[in-house]
């Protein structure tokens, strides 16, 4: 099993910006797990936010936050980050972790094997 843990989600104003932390633990996870993000707005369904392969050398976003998210990791501490910056209302969401053995079941198929609990952000106008 893999359990996933985001943290650093908030209330922010427009412009501002934010760090979600991810920390990944269980004894069936390997560092070379790709790992993403994803978020789902109210009444929305949820959508892709970025993956990074599991050597950190790959990275891939949703064309809505290109240039303005920045997704990384730490495989000495098993954590992904997401640092979003110039945030928009529009990026209202529960923010989801997710790890995959493989970066296309994440980037591709949208359906990683394991997700976390998800952490609120909300950007106020």
């Amino acid at each position: 099993q893999v359990q996933l843990v985001e943290s650093g989600g908030g209330l922010v104003q427009a412009g501002g910006s934010l760090r979600l932390s991810c920390a990944a633990s269980g004894p069936t996870f390997r560092r070379e797990y790709a790992m993403g993000w994803f978020r789902q707005a109210p009444g929305k369904e949820r959508e892709f936010v970025a993956a990074i392969s599991g050597s950190g050398s790959n990275t891939y976003y949703a064309d809505s936050v290109k240039g303005r998210f920045t997704i990384s990791r730490d495989n000495a501490k098993t954590t992904v980050y997401l640092q979003m910056d110039s945030l928009k209302p529009e990026d209202t969401a529960i923010y989801y972790c997710a790890a995959s053995l493989f970066l296309s079941t994440i980037v591709t198929r949208r359906r990683p094997d394991y997700w976390g609990q998800g952490t609120q952000v909300t950007v106020s106008s």
